[in-house]
């Protein structure tokens, strides 16, 4: 397999599922401003739609959009429990988790948040506003709980934690929420998780 990324972008959560399944991959960074490869090659040849993860599958397909992505590689290994069986309620609640933190804080927040296209105005507002009221509703969820589903952990989970470590760098003061401050820090002690930080965060820091 094969995972095109941007170092801390959302790629991010593919990179921890493969690592939480000991599962391998060959991973090539795309810059997404120039949509260029490291070789100087284009991108767009490879994905059409320019963005990260596109991850080219076992099967030989190119696959995008971080919920799909995430599911396949769950998949790959379902004993190990990062997604509910298929066609089980628990998988169409994973789905729903999976699409919350897609749009109500993937793009919503943080596209607003760090897209040069937004004005201050509404990045303020998105930053006041409507990131509170995400986090509040998380809070409440999370409140008693380790995981966002009942079963453990997946890789609902897995795109929760990715959003939640681009808080800081968003202007976002995440200990306003103990709850989501705490989740965000327990879940950094998992070995895939600081280990697939750590890595792109050090590939970040070298290309800017």
């Amino acid at each position: 397999m094969e995972l095109y990324f941007s170092p801390m972008t959302c790629s991010l959560a593919t990179r921890i599922a493969l690592y939480e399944l000991d599962e391998p991959a060959s991973f090539h960074p795309v810059n997404i401003r120039t949509k260029q490869l490291a070789d100087g090659g284009d991108y767009l040849r490879i994905n059409p739609k320019g963005q990260v993860p596109a991850l080219r599958t076992r099967e030989g397909v190119l696959l995008t959009e971080v919920p799909a992505v995430l599911q396949y590689v769950a998949d790959l290994k379902p004993e190990r429990g990062l997604a509910p069986k298929a066609g089980t309620l628990e998988r169409y609640q994973l789905q729903q988790w999976l699409n919350y933190v897609a749009t109500e804080l993937h793009k919503q927040v943080f596209y607003t948040i760090f897209s040069p296209q937004w004005p201050a105005e509404a990045k303020a507002f998105v930053r006041e506003q409507v990131a509170p009221a995400k986090y509040e509703f998380l809070s409440k969820h999370l409140e008693g709980r380790e995981f966002l589903l009942e079963g453990g952990f997946t890789v609902a989970d897995v795109y929760l934690v990715t959003t939640l470590s681009w808080c800081q760098a968003g202007g976002i003061e995440l200990g306003r929420w103990p709850v989501m401050q705490g989740y965000l820090d327990r879940l950094k002690t998992r070995p895939a998780v600081g280990r697939a930080m750590k890595e792109e965060w050090a590939l970040y820091k070298a290309a800017t």
